[in-house]
């Protein structure tokens, strides 16, 4: 399950290409190609080096026109399928006190 202290970074093994405000991925262990529209392409762009997903969450608030909530539910459910397909990786990182 991912949180809002995980932080998420591309997989290895992938090729990605910008085709303008979209992106197209190709998963060389599975031969599987798949697109990511302008958001979606803007968060790929941020994750190419791993971040928290509250830091992600911030920069798409600052970049879009987005209620917070709905953000958030958007960005977890992307990251999902994202774990999912294989695209992604997850560590949880512990809150400090």
């Amino acid at each position: 399950m991912i949180s809002m202290n995980s932080v998420i970074g591309v997989t290895k093994d992938l090729v990605s290409a910008d085709l303008g405000e979209e992106i197209a991925i190709l998963h060389l262990g599975n031969g599987v190609y798949y697109g990511l529209d302008a958001v979606g392409a803007r968060i790929w762009d941020l994750i190419q080096e791993p971040k928290r997903v509250d830091e992600l969450r911030d920069s798409i608030l600052k970049e879009y026109d987005v209620e917070p909530e709905r953000c958030k539910s958007d960005l977890l459910n992307l990251l999902e399928e994202l774990t999912n397909q294989d695209l992604v990786e997850v560590k949880e990182v512990e809150q400090s006190s």
